[in-house]
């Protein structure tokens, strides 16, 4: 009989179950890893709600922290016991997608038809983390070794947001003295804010409608705060920068109104990188486009995954460069995952991450 593990699955819209499955069998490149901590995505509120497709009866979650159980037999350089994370995506190392170096886009433009955003399996196309065991494909590529002196928490950020976050900062092009304003300063927006100060930036404005979001802002990198609950935020950027603009505008929320916001606050020739996950079309605006004719750039990024990746962010974070773990306000066991959602999904209590130990 096939020994059984918990997995958080979703059943259909509204709906994700904490339920039994069986513990993924182990295939020559893979490698079973045990989960010590994982987290739960806005994504994956989007799956939750019905607003990003995923098949039913599929394990979610793609942010993991584990120690390997089994390596597959073609898999070198890894041991069993070995702590590691897995980036939420996970490149094979040898598609086109990956040869061109859009690792992120890995299996997407196959002869079997174009399908976008390939990279992302866990949760998406294979089962993900939240469960007690998950299979980690292409296990050479994708896991990397946790230093001795960084906790779970520590690192808990590096699969998915901070990669996310940093990544919305490099397709931007953030030069030496730059100025940055980053709408929304949830998880990825914090950690926008985050990579933009490291890129060089000499301003960096957060905006959020949240004192606690608008606080944390100011403790991984904001140089200014903008509530958005009580002015105008492109005034407000516009009268900061002097009237001149941002070099770069990261929107970090998924929303209409933001992504139009960082159009409106962008000098002319400036970049706007998008990172919200978007549940309706977009619509620009004539005048905040200039026509067609303002120079813009408009870059999306989807979280660079692997494990070279995985390893520069965690040195990032064992030189103390910065500091995420205060990001975790909140800890849940695996059976409280419902619990857990819901409390995510509605944003109550100041949340900012959850951190699930099974």
């Amino acid at each position: 009989m096939a020994r059984m593990m918990k997995a958080a699955i979703f059943v259909g819209r509204g709906r994700i179950t904490l339920d039994d499955k069986p513990v993924p069998t182990v295939g020559p490149g893979d490698a079973l890893v045990r989960v010590t901590t994982t987290t739960i995505c806005g994504t994956d509120v989007h799956i939750l709600k019905g607003e990003y497709p995923v098949k039913e009866g599929l394990t979610i979650g793609h942010e993991l922290v584990g120690v390997i159980e089994k390596v597959g037999s073609a898999v070198s350089g890894y041991h069993e016991g070995q702590r590691v994370i897995a980036g939420a995506i996970t490149p094979s190392g040898w598609s086109n997608a990956c040869l061109c170096g859009a690792h992120s886009q890995d299996g997407a433009g196959t002869a079997h038809g174009w399908k976008p955003i390939g990279g992302w399996k866990f949760g998406n196309t294979i089962d993900g983390c939240q469960a007690e065991y998950v299979l980690v494909p292409d296990a050479v590529a994708n896991l990397a070794p946790i230093p001795n002196a960084l906790s779970d928490e520590q690192v808990l950020m590096c699969p998915d947001i901070m990669s996310t976050g940093f990544g919305g900062a490099e397709r931007a092009g953030i030069r030496i003295g730059d100025m940055v304003a980053v709408f929304a300063q949830g998880p990825i927006g914090l950690c926008a804010t985050a990579g933009a100060k490291l890129s060089g930036a000499s301003m960096v404005i957060g905006v959020d409608r949240l004192p606690e979001r608008l606080r944390m802002a100011r403790q991984v990198g904001a140089d200014h705060v903008v509530d958005a609950s009580r002015t105008d935020a492109v005034e407000e950027i516009r009268r900061l920068t002097d009237g001149r603009g941002v070099d770069v505008a990261i929107e970090a929320l998924g929303t209409q109104q933001t992504f139009e916001s960082c159009l409106r606050v962008l000098r002319p020739g400036g970049t706007l990188s998008s990172l919200g996950v978007y549940s309706t079309d977009l619509r620009i605006p004539l005048d905040a486009f200039a026509a067609g004719l303002g120079d813009y750039r408009i870059v999306t990024t989807l979280c660079p995954g692997g494990k070279e990746r995985m390893r520069r962010l965690m040195s990032v974070i064992e030189a103390r460069r910065t500091d995420l773990s205060e990001m975790v306000t909140h800890r849940f066991k695996l059976d409280q995952i419902e619990e857990a959602y819901e409390l995510f999904a509605h944003q109550r209590d100041g949340v900012l991450k959850v951190a699930i130990t099974p």
